[in-house]
């Protein structure tokens, strides 16, 4: 998400700085113009030094694979919690004016009603969603506190070209993507009825910049999400249809498969941003295809699809 973003700004012409450890990022993926710079965000003088003369921040640094905060949750504590103060603390000492948290639908839980407003109450069920319910506090409290605007977008499941693809905890699009084109099976944790809310990361990209200029939306935390739910068997069986895998569908209900609905309500976020999703699902895994190289092998077959 982060390197859509650097990239985007930089070609809207914008100079656009970046912190990352390289834990899951790749500098490979960003535009030359992007200024990036190796470092963790709990170092506040290297902050000090990077945020002289910016006007916004994005705050997207964090550990974000749920089953791991699960083992590790002092780890997620540290850098999701501790990051976010050390950086509010390094933004009031440097006079930046706004920050654009990047929070998760994964602090909501599992909510009786669907789609979720954010006004309903948080119900994290992870170390990782606890995190993000935290750091959302801290920054809207010391951003009071210091006069910074703050805006915190709850990001429900992005996904798009570039997302990393790691051997433990893989997020579902691109592993299921992976698995469809070796030809061997398609694992589903769980039953597979259980939904979720697919949002285009280029859709995510809007959101953001959208949120650095918008006006009257200082402590405003808004849902970003396609609106739409889908069940992970359904899920599967599109992108089995878009790659035309026959790959072996199978389930395995010893894993934990999550809450068993997550949909946004994204009226807020139409009402304060001007902002609503443009790609659908279908277009959005073509689109991945495309223009990600570890999956433009089949492209070719989904020609008359298209």
């Amino acid at each position: 998400m982060g390197a859509a973003l650097a990239n985007r700004l930089v070609a809207e012409g914008r100079t656009v700085l970046v912190l990352d450890d390289l834990t899951a990022g790749d500098p490979r993926q960003l535009d030359p113009q992007v200024l990036f710079n190796r470092g963790d965000v709990r170092d506040v003088p290297k902050l000090w030094t990077l945020l002289q003369g910016v006007d916004c921040v994005y705050h997207l640094a964090a550990r974000v694979r749920v089953p791991e905060s699960v083992h590790y949750p002092s780890d997620y504590n540290q850098v999701n919690v501790g990051g976010t103060v050390a950086l509010m603390e390094a933004v009031r000492d440097t006079g930046v004016s706004r920050v654009v948290f990047t929070s998760s639908a994964a602090l909501y839980g599992e909510q009786s009603r669907q789609p979720i407003r954010e006004d309903q109450p948080a119900r994290p069920d992870s170390p990782y969603g606890v995190s993000k319910l935290a750091a959302e506090h801290y920054v809207s409290t010391l951003g009071g506190l210091y006069d910074i605007e703050t805006v915190s977008l709850r990001i429900f499941n992005a996904y798009g070209p570039g997302q990393e693809l790691p051997p433990s905890y893989p997020p579902v699009i691109p592993q299921l993507l992976k698995q469809a084109q070796t030809g061997g099976s398609v694992v589903i944790f769980g039953n597979g009825d259980q939904t979720r809310d697919f949002v285009y990361i280029d859709d995510v990209v809007d959101a953001l910049i959208a949120a650095a200029t918008a006006t009257g939306v200082n402590r405003s935390v808004i849902n970003i999400g396609s609106g739409s739910e889908i069940s992970i068997n359904d899920l599967a069986a599109n992108v089995l249809r878009i790659t035309s895998s026959r790959a072996n569908l199978l389930h395995n209900l010893g894993s934990p498969a999550g809450v068993s609905r997550l949909v946004a309500d994204a009226s807020l976020a139409l009402e304060l941003l001007d902002w609503q999703p443009k790609t659908s699902l279908d277009q959005g895994l073509k689109l991945t295809m495309e223009r990600d190289a570890r999956f433009r092998q089949r492209l070719g077959e989904m020609g008359a699809e298209k």
